[in-house]
């Protein structure tokens, strides 16, 4: 089976052109992101065999960082070269970013009831679409006694270590468990041919190390490191699902944004098409100390995406090798039983916690956790009804 793009390359306008209209209409989340993709470039473009796209889709899912972003990076890196990467990336993240940033310059304004209100439904609305995440999650990721064990054991280990230092241990020892249990299968198939040397791919990961631990030193020279240190480890830590960036980006910055702030963003970022990390865009720029505003946000979005870019081309050299490995899927499975484990505890502290005051509260987030999983609600209406319903509630008070 052809696991090739079409011959005729196309131009980085081109993929940017392509990728702007996804990135205007892609609403949904990654699963929904990476159905978008399927429909225009393999369906309706014919730019690669329905085969080579869903090997790219495994090793996207595989690894950490955004899936749907990844996967639109190595398409357009396919397609038109680093220019095509870098298009496809620009146009499918740029939309919700400036939507996201403007609204975070506009946000410290709102002062009346019902404004106050719907900021207060975009935190309730964080409950169930958080809910909705841990769910899904776990039926996928935690299929048997031993992996669902692994993310309590998670849950128990971030109730003595909370933050970040505990949220690494936790998918460590899940990585080390899941290589106990030796559950991985090897999976086998067709080559999927890049235009990545193993050069470029070891390059590629020893700079993602690099910066991993050498930020972390650069963070004492100014707030702008610190914050770009605080992005890129949460970025480097995205197992499973883009919202797991949740309680990370909340370890990372808690003391710098408010948690009410934190949760309304995080509200928004449901409510506006393309990839969920465009929540960075919000927290660099409503972030107590300088950078923030527009700078902030030009520091923390990059960040946050950069390590999940540079593993994926690490990554694509090796692939074809690397996914016939038991014990590399064994070690996975673990991490990820792990990650639901860390999402499930940031569920009740600091979303639940932070969002629900009272019983009316609770009916709302209640009902929109219904409306995403019985009546299958696209989650941009969901939080629409959310901010009508917390506005209400501000109007009521």
């Amino acid at each position: 089976m052809d696991y090739s793009p079409q011959q005729t390359q196309s131009s980085a306008s081109e993929v940017f052109g392509v990728f702007l209209k996804l990135g205007l209409t892609s609403f949904g989340g990654p699963i929904a992101h990476l159905g978008y993709f399927r429909d225009e470039l393999v369906t309706r473009r014919k730019w690669l065999s329905e085969s080579a796209y869903a090997d790219l889709v495994a090793l996207c899912q595989f690894l950490p960082g955004p899936a749907s972003s990844q996967a639109g990076f190595a398409l357009g890196l396919m397609r038109a070269g680093w220019g095509g990467a870098l298009a496809a990336f620009l146009a499918f993240t740029l939309p919700s970013a400036l939507i996201l940033l403007a609204l975070a310059l506009t946000a410290a304004r709102i002062e009346s009831a019902v404004g106050l209100g719907v900021l207060h439904g975009l935190k309730i609305v964080a409950v169930a679409i958080v809910a909705q995440a841990v769910w899904g999650m776990a039926r996928s990721l935690c299929p048997d006694r031993e992996r669902a064990a692994i993310a309590v054991a998670a849950v128990i280990l971030l109730t003595f270590a909370p933050g970040a230092v505990g949220m690494m241990g936790a998918i460590l020892l899940g990585a080390v468990a899941g290589l106990a249990l030796g559950k991985g299968i090897a999976t086998t198939g067709a080559h999927l041919p890049v235009p990545v040397s193993r050069r470029v791919g070891v390059a590629a990961l020893a700079l993602f190390a690099l910066l991993l631990a050498g930020l972390p030193v650069l963070a004492g020279l100014g707030q702008g490191f610190a914050l770009a240190d605080s992005f890129y480890r949460a970025g480097s830590l995205v197992f499973g699902g883009g919202h797991v960036v949740l309680p990370l980006l909340q370890a990372e910055t808690a003391g710098l944004v408010s948690e009410d702030a934190f949760l309304a963003g995080y509200g928004l970022a449901q409510a506006v098409p393309g990839p969920l990390f465009t929540f960075a865009a919000w927290l660099g720029a409503v972030m107590g100390p300088e950078p923030n505003g527009v700078a902030g946000a030009a520091i923390a979005l990059p960040a946050l995406f950069l390590p999940g870019f540079l593993i994926l081309t690490g990554a694509l050299p090796f692939w074809d090798r690397f996914r016939r490995q038991a014990r590399a899927q064994s070690a996975m499975q673990g991490a990820n039983a792990a990650v639901v484990g860390i999402l499930g505890a940031a569920l009740y502290s600091p979303v639940f916690t932070s969002a629900i005051g009272g019983m009316p509260d609770f009916a709302l987030a209640l009902a929109c956790f219904v409306a995403l999983i019985a009546w299958k609600a696209p989650p941009w209406i969901v939080v629409l009804i959310a901010a009508a319903g917390g506005a209400a509630l501000g109007w009521a008070a």
